[in-house]
């Protein structure tokens, strides 16, 4: 596809440094500035798993005699063709934001900017410049592929002599370009999702959200789904998506945000931040009862820069782990403890996680 068809093209496009790295306009294309949710305790009242479909209300919050703290004073800056990436675990946070930015979700105190139109008050034209494909596919099965991205269309108001010729150059980018006439039950979970993307794109938003969106993929779809993103923002396409999985925001996003329990931990690009976890490699020893008893001693192993107890998983980092795991686990055997597992991991995003937070991501 070419430019003019307004499917590629987009203002804004980016342009690279000398060094190749792209360059990005310094006024953020999405902001916001002390963003906190808090959903009031709701008795009687049960939530359903999962958010609720784009277009629908949001789904309310769990029975509970308390208030639920979603968001907490999240500032963030979003900068026109960035691919950004929202990670953390189940719970944290991510959903409630991209809920808010797409205008799912009121905000509670705080302010969201989106394409420069503000979240909550200008909410139409929010919806006017973005796009979501939400975690699970959510096509109306009653229509072909082609009716899905048409009527898409026809909601958003884009003239009819326009509307087939740009469904089908979605699809073919997609690639499944041939599978127009269709049900969507003949694509597979992973085609599914390309869909969802194609319906995404039909009114050319400005920005691309998506929610989880390899969440129950297998590999070889997952790792197709990841060339199309970024073919899409190769193309000049401002994409945020959340994710809890490490590698996913490792290889795809320019910068992450690291959320957990409403709070904003860390934010660069996943390089820096793998930096920025603890040195050498994280050595997990799984023992056979609290590893509190064995910590005090690991702290002091040669070579460990620090060393914790969480339940019965004794962690410990060191420069070089694997001369470190026989004196360790002399450590657990000394106070007690027997190991039944050994787990290793280079620093990374999740090392780094576990680091801040005491757990992991999944």
């Amino acid at each position: 596809m070419n430019e003019t068809n307004g499917i590629d093209g987009m203002d804004g496009i980016r342009q690279s440094s000398s060094d190749g790295h792209p360059v990005h306009p310094a006024a953020p294309v999405i902001q916001t500035l002390a963003l906190r949710k808090v959903y009031p305790a709701a008795k009687g009242r049960r939530r359903g798993r999962g958010a609720a479909p784009y277009g629908a209300a949001a789904a309310p919050p769990p029975a509970s005699t308390k208030e639920i703290v979603a968001l907490v004073g999240l500032d963030l800056e979003i900068r026109a063709g960035e691919f950004f990436g929202l990670l953390g675990p189940n719970g944290a946070g991510k959903t409630t934001t991209l809920g808010i930015l797409t205008t799912r979700v009121r905000l509670t105190s705080g302010s969201a900017t989106v394409a420069g139109a503000e979240v909550g008050r200008q909410d139409v034209e929010v919806r006017r410049r973005i796009g979501v494909v939400p975690q699970r596919p959510n096509p109306d099965r009653a229509l072909t592929v082609r009716e899905n991205l048409e009527f898409h269309a026809a909601y958003f108001g884009i003239p009819r002599s326009t509307v087939a010729e740009r469904a089908q150059a979605l699809l073919d980018m997609m690639g499944i370009g041939d599978r127009g006439d269709g049900k969507v039950e003949t694509l597979s979970g992973g085609q599914q999702q390309r869909l969802m993307i194609a319906r995404a794109l039909m009114h050319e938003p400005e920005i691309l959200f998506l929610d989880e969106p390899t969440v129950g993929l297998d590999p070889q779809a997952r790792l197709a789904l990841w060339d199309v993103l970024r073919d899409l923002h190769d193309k000049g396409r401002t994409i945020v998506m959340t994710t809890h999985y490490m590698e996913e925001a490792d290889r795809l996003c320019e910068r992450v945000a690291i959320i957990d329990r409403g709070h904003l931990l860390a934010l660069d690009t996943p390089a820096r931040l793998k930096e920025q976890a603890p040195g050498g490699t994280l050595i997990e020893l799984m023992l056979d009862g609290d590893a509190a008893p064995a910590a005090a001693s690991a702290a002091t192993v040669s070579g460990v820069a620090r060393a914790e107890a969480k339940g019965d998983v004794l962690r410990a980092y060191a420069a070089r782990g694997g001369e470190a795991i026989p004196a360790l686990i002399r450590c657990a055997e000394q106070a007690g403890r027997g190991v039944h597992d050994i787990h290793l991991a280079p620093p990374s995003l999740e090392t780094l996680f576990i680091s801040l937070t005491g757990r992991k991501l999944d």
